[in-house]
């Protein structure tokens, strides 16, 4: 296929899939071979086609597309849709060629075939191109300017598109206009706009594509099935016996070649002549090509490409005895010349095939060569027949001389002869080549169950070994699984010939023997298919399993540093032995503190039990949750002994500093007392000196007295409160916060405040007392 067809296939098919896919409101593609090769669009588009939902893997490896791409071949196979050498890794791979024979098989099925199925069951015939064309022809017979021989070069000038459309509805444009005053461009574009506007028909095609020398005949049967779809599909048999005799070098494009040589390689040619070439036997061995779901294959297969001669054979002239009337010698030398000249080249090419390999891919391509160089030969069985057909002619008019008979005879003979050794030759190599490309095969199978087996005993014993119960271990074990994934991948090498395989069985055990075969892959598939979705799958719960430990040994690590600072920190806070009142309430500030740091990480110890829970569920393993438990149990006696020791040396200070507080304050009072009553003494001696004595007491001064002992009391007892509620700031969160906050300037002004107005009410009602005394 040229790069030309190919990129105009390719924008073709894109187009068809894409206006499947609007039907449904799916997502369009953008590049046919890249956007496929997962396979999840494929399926995709069987969904549509087929109406059904299909399961796609949800990985995103290479495995998971082929199985992915692997499901939809099983699709096909099971709708009957005819795929030929296609395997899943030339998919996956990208491989051009073969996406778009995919593609077209695809279009095929459900476009055409599927279009037509009613009026071919109708009409009694299976050749639906045939079909298609006499329908054209039919429609289009009133149009003078139209002849449709073909689906390529017939609609290069843009009528034949036109002259459908006018067919049916003449009102939607002037016919003579098209004709006389549009480019073949021009009037491509005019249908294509048309067939969308009034029938809804997508415009698949582009005109510049179409109006070329010879435009692509599957992206024309394919818009012309379209057509089909939409405007009266009557056919008659009289319109199908005209296409029948049309002249087949019309009919037949050279793309079309291979493949009408293909059905003749099925047939049998017997030419009855004297001492004429022994007629071909029925083949004894027939050839399948299974493309199982299960296998992974390598990228791109190598295809055999028909040998040069047999293209150039199919191009030659077709000798015939009305070519070669009898009496005619001159014209019976020229063919039997041409005849020996390819014969010895066939038996040069049989040659060169050399010796047959002990490497199965290498055996494949000789099988499949060798089967081209089978159907040249059967191409050209006809023509050795012609020749010794027409020399029996000659032999028989009775015109020729004795020495002319002799020398036809010994031709013949020598002919016919060659021509046996040859035919007998290669058969003997066809045969060859698939006795031992089934040996290789078997062995092939052989291998691939040992190896299956050997591969499931060994999952079976991994998944009965416990997970852990470290860390390490774990990592030991994820490491073992990255080898296995490699065995893995370097098996997949070993099956890709798994994926195309040949089946030579004889003609009477045939079928019995192809449905044990399959019934053979499929139980390798499964199997093999089974271990891949293991692999998988423990791939994820070992990485998640992973995750899940890292994450707890890091919270676990922070939790322990942080026990060990503050465990540290309370070891270092003195309850005992103050030099001073400073630094009782220094000491007393940090206990606040570590208590602070305790109740806001609180809750780190059942974050760790749950992280500690959800580790154990996926692991499932005893000995990780004993050490796991033992761990936490191990951070709950660590944090409530903290928890104690900060509670303990709290209270210790706590009274340290009530008692401290308490002997300070009486200092401070007596003090005060003894400085107010020396002053007292002083105003009372001068005031002797220079007043009269003063009068007797009176029963007023005892209620004085009473109240300013009440008073005295009073304050007295307030600031005794005051040194506890002092003491309880010193220990309440809202000491906490502000220390946290930095700012304990509002909190020392409170207790300042408190502090100076208790002292100074108990100083002057100490004063008042003694005064009134």
């Amino acid at each position: 296929m040229t790069d030309e067809r190919e990129d105009v296939q390719k924008k073709t098919f894109t187009k068809w899939i894409n206006a499947q896919f609007a039907k449904f409101g799916r997502r369009y593609i953008e590049d046919l071979f890249n956007d496929f090769r997962d396979g999840r669009r494929l399926l995709e588009l069987l969904e549509c086609l087929t109406g059904q939902k299909l399961a796609k893997e949800k990985g995103s490896t290479r495995v998971h597309a082929l199985n992915n791409v692997n499901k939809a071949i099983h699709v096909l196979q099971r709708n009957n849709v005819d795929l030929v050498n296609i395997g899943s890794s030339d998919i996956v791979d990208g491989n051009h060629k073969l996406t778009l024979g995919l593609i077209w098989n695809i279009i095929l099925h459900w476009q055409v075939k599927d279009v037509m199925k009613n009026i071919m069951a109708g009409l009694q015939q299976t050749n639906s191109e045939m079909i298609l064309l006499s329908w054209v022809r039919q429609l289009t017979r009133n149009y003078p300017q139209v002849n449709v021989t073909n689906f390529t070069t017939s609609w290069s000038d843009g009528l034949a598109f036109n002259a459908l459309l006018h067919s049916h509805r003449p009102d939607l444009f002037d016919w003579n206009a098209v004709v006389s005053k549009q480019s073949p461009v021009q009037r491509l574009d005019h249908a294509f706009n048309i067939a969308r506007k009034h029938l809804g028909i997508e415009k698949l095609l582009d005109p510049e594509d179409v109006a070329t020398a010879c435009p692509d005949k599957k992206s024309i049967l394919m818009y012309v099935t379209s057509l089909f779809q939409v405007l009266p599909q009557q056919v008659t048999m009289e319109a199908i016996r005209e296409v029948e005799m049309l002249p087949r070098h019309s009919r037949v494009t050279r793309e079309e070649h291979i493949e009408v040589h293909e059905q003749h390689f099925s047939q049998e040619i017997t030419v009855s002549v004297p001492q004429g070439p022994s007629p071909s036997p029925k083949p004894r061995f027939k050839s399948c090509t299974y493309a199982q779901a299960v296998y992974v294959t390598s990228p791109d297969q190598k295809r055999r490409p028909f040998p040069s001669s047999f293209l150039e054979s199919v191009e030659e002239k077709k000798f015939s005895t009305m070519r070669m009337g009898a009496g005619d010698l001159e014209n019976y030398q020229t063919a039997l010349e041409e005849v020996l000249t390819w014969l010895l080249s066939a038996e040069d090419a049989l040659q060169a095939q050399g010796d047959i390999s002990n490497d199965v891919e290498v055996v494949k391509e000789q099988f499949h060569t060798h089967e081209g160089f089978m159907m040249e030969l059967t191409a050209h069985q006809g023509r050795v027949g012609n020749v010794l057909q027409v020399g029996s002619q000659l032999l028989n008019t009775g015109k020729l001389s004795d020495e002319e008979e002799n020398e036809i005879q010994e031709q013949m003979n020598l002919l016919n002869s060659r021509w046996e050794s040859l035919r007998v030759a290669s058969m003997e190599k066809q045969s060859n080549l698939h006795k031992i490309l089934m040996d290789l095969q078997n062995q092939q199978l052989a291998q691939l169950g040992d190896w299956l087996t050997k591969t499931e005993e060994k999952t079976k014993k991994t998944d009965l070994e416990p997970l852990g119960p470290d860390l390490e271990d774990l990592k030991r074990q994820i490491e073992e699984h990255k080898a296995f994934q490699e065995d893995l991948e370097q098996e997949q090498v070993k099956v890709n010939s798994l994926t195309h395989m040949v089946v030579v069985v004889d003609e009477n055990s045939g079928d019995r023997a192809t449905a044990a075969l399959e019934e053979q892959l499929q139980h390798f598939g499964k199997r093999w298919a089974a271990i891949c979705r293991w692999t998988e799958e423990r791939w994820v719960l070992l990485q998640d399993i992973l995750r899940k430990w890292q994450h707890f040994a890091e919270e676990q690590c922070l939790f322990d540093a942080w026990l060990t600072e503050k465990e540290d920190a309370v070891s270092k806070i003195h309850t005992t032995g103050f030099g001073d009142q400073n630094e009782m309430l220094t000491n007393l500030s940090k206990l606040a503190i570590l208590k602070g740091d305790l109740e806001m990480k609180r809750q780190m110890m059942s974050k760790l039990k749950l992280l500690s829970q959800d580790l154990l569920v996926a692991v499932k393993n005893k000995a990780v949750a004993q050490k796991l438990e033992s761990r936490l149990e191990n951070f709950a006696q660590r944090w409530e002994s903290l928890v104690q020791k900060v509670e303990s040396n709290s209270k210790q200070i706590s009274q340290a500093v009530t008692t401290t507080q308490t002997s300070l304050t009486q200092t401070t009072v007596m003090e005060t007392v003894t400085m107010v009553t020396t002053r007292e003494q002083i105003l009372v001696k001068h005031a002797k000196e220079e007043l009269p004595p003063p009068p007797p007491h009176k029963k007023r001064q005892l209620l004085v007295d009473s109240e300013i002992r009440k008073r005295f009391d009073s304050d007295t007892t307030e600031l005794h409160s005051w040194m506890t509620r002092s003491e309880a700031v010193l220990q309440s969160p809202e000491f906490a916060v502000f220390r946290k906050e930095g700012n304990l300037s509002d909190l020392r002004e409170r207790v300042n405040v408190g502090e100076t107005t208790c002292l100074l009410s108990v100083c002057i009602s100490f004063y008042l007392c003694c005064h009134e005394c």
